[in-house]
């Protein structure tokens, strides 16, 4: 076998890419397997045609290169649950989020709008984020629920001074899992939940009430269960008329049968209490997003089996639906039971590589470290139905992992190497590489820089 020093491996890392049947086994590293064989201190993971073949502490196999890992930290690599990486660049500049269409809203499908060549994603990638969870956002309510750390500020002014128009759908539509390798082929499974926001700014789209929603979403749940038993009597013109396009109707199926959850964005107690009743009289799985003043209602969540996404530094009370925003969130909502899944702020986008950092401050806030790895790996792909993919280091998995140089959840650690699938992903951004250009302009000059 052929075995390489830590600073020698991480260097032949981008200059010497691996054959695609190269075996690669890394080795005397601190093993963080997020997975049934928990925390192996000196294991040993194998890797072969970009899956995991073994993790353990047999040695590497004959003729495997030998990645030496000594007094690093390994890991899965980590999730942005509720992203919008892929689908926005410069939010005043336009994205591919968010629809206000009277003919499409659950049908609305982000996938088909997402660019693997995001420069975000680059930058995403050096927090030691793997894969992505993208999720629509509603027209109307704009980025408030991310980018200002759980505020809904409610109709968004225009700039004139007056209200945008209320949204023409209820539905914000559908998301995605993608990975973050810059490939044409990110999108590991769409369609894996329909967001809809409720609270001030789903109250826009029922007619400018919470319970007007509440009653809308009832009636469409209704049509589209018509829909399903009568598809063909309706697409004859022998059936009553529903209330949504052919679209909508169908995109709505799996979720009026429970195979796709219905994703909440919502904030303030007694909008979560009244979303988890709407779930169980329709009999929708359902994931809670935002979900400040859970905490309220820990037990409730917990015994209804519903998993949050959150974002944990939420504090501030910038709005009166999360009065009750503490910093504890997490931690009350996992002592109850509830499966918790991190998202970062301002959509885990541009900020998106501090999800270890949020995921570190829930843990100085209460939540103990194994249930914070889980939260930013193996919980958000068993939401999202990927767990058999991706999310630990289990044999069979794709080699998504991060090679850390110590506790992940520290500001000064850092990845030294990520793989996806069994590939090691460039760890420079656009960002590094305009600092190398112009932070030395005693060198040769850049041409715009030089005297004609």
């Amino acid at each position: 076998m052929r075995r390489l020093t830590p600073l020698a491996a991480v260097l032949a890392l981008f200059t010497t890419p691996p054959a695609l049947a190269e075996t690669l086994a890394i080795t005397g590293g601190r093993l963080i397997t997020a997975g049934p064989q928990g925390t192996l201190e000196t294991g040993v993971i194998v890797i072969r045609d970009g899956k995991i073949v073994s993790v353990g502490r047999a040695a590497p196999p004959p003729g495997a290169r030998v990645l030496d890992a000594s007094g690093a930290v390994i890991t899965p690599g980590l999730f942005a649950t509720g992203s919008l990486l892929g689908a926005v660049e410069i939010s005043a500049l336009g994205d591919d989020l968010s629809v206000d269409n009277p003919q499409i809203g659950a049908a609305f499908d982000l996938r088909e709008g997402l660019d693997p060549a995001s420069t975000l994603i680059p930058v995403a990638r050096t927090g030691g984020l793997t894969s992505a969870v993208v999720l629509p956002q509603p027209a109307g309510g704009g980025f408030a629920a991310h980018e200002h750390d759980g505020e809904v500020s409610g109709r968004r002014l225009t700039a004139g001074g007056g209200h945008e128009p209320r949204p023409n759908t209820l539905f914000a539509g559908q998301g995605a899992v993608v990975r973050l390798n810059g490939a044409p082929d990110m999108v590991v499974r769409g369609g894996v939940g329909i967001s809809v926001a409720f609270g001030a700014t789903g109250a826009q789209a029922g007619g400018g009430a919470r319970g007007a929603q509440i009653a809308a979403l009832r009636a469409v749940f209704a049509d589209v269960r018509a829909f399903a038993a009568n598809r063909s009597a309706w697409e004859t013109g022998a059936y009553r008329e529903l209330g949504l396009s052919k679209a909508d109707l169908e995109a709505l199926v799996p979720l009026v049968q429970g195979r796709t959850p219905l994703v909440a964005r919502v904030h303030r107690a007694a909008d979560i209490r009244a979303v988890l009743r709407l779930a169980r009289d329709e009999k929708l799985r359902l994931i809670l997003e935002g979900a400040e003043e859970g905490w309220m209602l820990a037990r409730e969540i917990a015994a209804a089996g519903v998993p949050v996404i959150l974002n944990p530094i939420t504090n501030r009370p910038d709005t009166f639906e999360i009065l009750g925003a503490t910093l504890e969130n997490a931690a009350r909502l996992h002592a109850a039971g509830v499966t918790l899944a991190f998202t970062a702020p301002e959509g885990a986008a541009h900020r998106a590589r501090e999800t270890r950092y949020g995921a570190g401050t829930a843990v100085a806030w209460g939540l103990p470290w194994d249930a914070a790895l889980a939260a930013v790996t193996i919980n958000p792909a068993r939401m999202f139905g990927v767990g058999d993919r991706t999310g630990s280091l289990e044999p069979g998995k794709d080699a998504d992992l991060v090679i850390w140089s110590g506790d992940p959840f520290e500001p000064l650690s850092t990845p030294r190497a990520v793989y996806i699938r069994g590939q090691a992903q460039d760890l420079t951004t656009r960002q590094t590489q305009l600092r190398d250009r112009y932070k030395d302009l005693g060198g040769p000059l850049p041409p715009a820089y030089r005297h004609r």
